[in-house]
């Protein structure tokens, strides 16, 4: 047992350490910007302000990929909701619409044309598609709350 215990002999009760012993405590203890208090271990905001925990910088791959895909929060679908400033019906109309003309215009670039039979499948293809977004795009402006209404 006496293994265990470093100086058994001594005294149990050792003053305070001074300053200079102890470590500085922002290196130990990550203490929170606005009102200097201790964060809780594991916390990601201050116990006493509610003030953001500063992230530090990580070197993972997950880091950098999010990084490097920031410019994909320009399609998030509000954003481009309030970028065309359409409500959400009509604006799924018109991306639906925006699709029916992509397809269109891809139906020549998947089916080649051998005969006349085959020119005019494709074609008849791009009239139906086309005829889908005009119709798309007409719901998309019925759907679309006038200005005068908002105000």
């Amino acid at each position: 047992m006496s293994e265990v215990i470093h100086n058994a002999p001594g005294e149990f009760w050792h003053p305070p350490a001074t300053q200079s012993d102890a470590a500085p405590a922002t290196a130990l203890v990550e203490v929170c910007d606005n009102c200097t208090a201790e964060f809780i271990a594991g916390a990601r905001f201050c116990h006493v302000c509610g003030a953001s925990r500063a992230q530090k910088a990580d070197s993972t791959a997950e880091h950098y990929w999010t990084q490097g895909l920031e410019f994909l929060r320009a399609l998030e679908f509000h954003r481009v909701k309030e970028w065309f400033g359409l409500p959400t019906a009509s604006l799924v109309a018109f991306l639906i619409g925006v699709g029916c003309v992509l397809a269109a215009l891809t139906v020549g670039i998947f089916y080649s044309v051998d005969n006349l039979a085959d020119f005019q499948a494709v074609q008849l293809w791009r009239i139906q598609w086309l005829l889908a977004a005009i119709g798309a795009f007409v719901v998309a402006v019925l759907l679309r709350r006038p200005e005068s209404q908002g105000k």
